[in-house]
């Protein structure tokens, strides 16, 4: 059986990845869920999947992954402004 796969195919296949990886990560222990490497993974990751889309579009796919991104990029923006927020002795 060989796999006849789009661009796009792999493309969400690498998302879906990213985004396992960022959970296993955060399970582990290794990553932190408000530090930006698992953020950037979730972001990319959920992008990944929507682009995957472009071969068989599905709406309950879409919504999930388009609200994933969202609160990523939620995420990110939080982390960047606490960062750079001064520390209250």
């Amino acid at each position: 059986m060989a796999l006849n796969l789009a661009w796009y195919d792999w493309v969400g296949i690498a998302g879906t990845l990213a985004v396992l990886v960022a959970f296993f990560l955060l399970q582990a222990g290794r990553l932190s869920g408000t530090g930006i490497v698992y953020q950037l993974l979730n972001l990319f990751g959920s992008g990944g999947v929507l682009v995957s889309l472009l071969g068989k579009f599905n709406v309950s796919v879409f919504v999930l992954e388009a609200t994933w991104m969202a609160i990523s990029a939620y995420g990110i923006v939080r982390t960047f402004k606490a960062r750079g927020a001064p520390k209250v002795p």
